[in-house]
């Protein structure tokens, strides 16, 4: 067992055995932080604020969150949100889709990697 699944493990038990550490187990992962630091400036996962709700992200059309006013380029896109979308759009929403709101570059992808696993896991809860 690698050394990162260890660490996970390691943090999900500390989470799951400490009354109060994580509300859920998706708030133990990494991605759970770095989501926090870097996109709940704009985001939340369950109310639309700068940019819309994350929650459900995950199968989701690019465009789509409702009572979101999205710009017309990504809701003409036809991307469907899953891991490989994601990381393409965290590595650059402007080149993926001209004229898209979002500026926000992600360019770890160690990091893009952490918040798309947070987004996946908080997609159907």
């Amino acid at each position: 067992m690698n050394q990162l699944i260890r660490s996970i493990i390691a943090v999900g038990a500390v989470a799951i055995a400490t009354p109060g550490f994580a509300q859920t187990a998706a708030d133990a992962l990494p991605g759970a932080k770095l989501y926090q630091s870097k996109c709940t400036t704009c985001h939340s996962l369950d109310a639309n604020r700068i940019g819309p709700a994350h929650r459900g992200v995950f199968g989701r059309p690019a465009g789509k969150a409702p009572g979101y006013s999205y710009s017309a380029a990504l809701k003409s896109s036809g991307i469907v949100w899953n891991a490989t979308t994601l990381d393409q759009w965290l590595q650059g929403p402007q080149r993926m889709v001209k004229g898209t709101k979002m500026f926000l570059v992600v360019p770890s992808a160690t990091d893009r990697a952490a918040i798309i696993a947070y987004l996946k896991a908080t997609s159907n809860k």
